[in-house]
């Protein structure tokens, strides 16, 4: 568990503002600052694996065409 981290001076003030703008805490925003990142790297990781397994012939992709034909969805 991290229990504290430096910050570079110019987000640490920045932090403030928002803090004393808002009345919320700093650690609220850096936790959903983390939380937001981790979900864009988590979103990259699988988008970035998923590309691997198409381009290595292990995953199939299917055109709109394709999915709306298959559900009966086709005009």
């Amino acid at each position: 568990m991290i229990h504290s981290i430096q910050l570079p001076e110019e987000i640490e003030k920045r932090l403030e503002n928002l803090s004393a703008q808002t009345g919320r805490t700093k650690k609220f925003y850096v936790m959903q600052a983390i939380e937001q990142q981790l979900d864009d790297l988590e979103d990259i990781y699988i988008a970035e694996k998923r590309l691997e397994d198409i381009r290595a012939g292990r995953s199939k992709t299917y055109t709109l065409e394709e999915v709306e034909r298959d559900l009966g969805l086709a005009d």
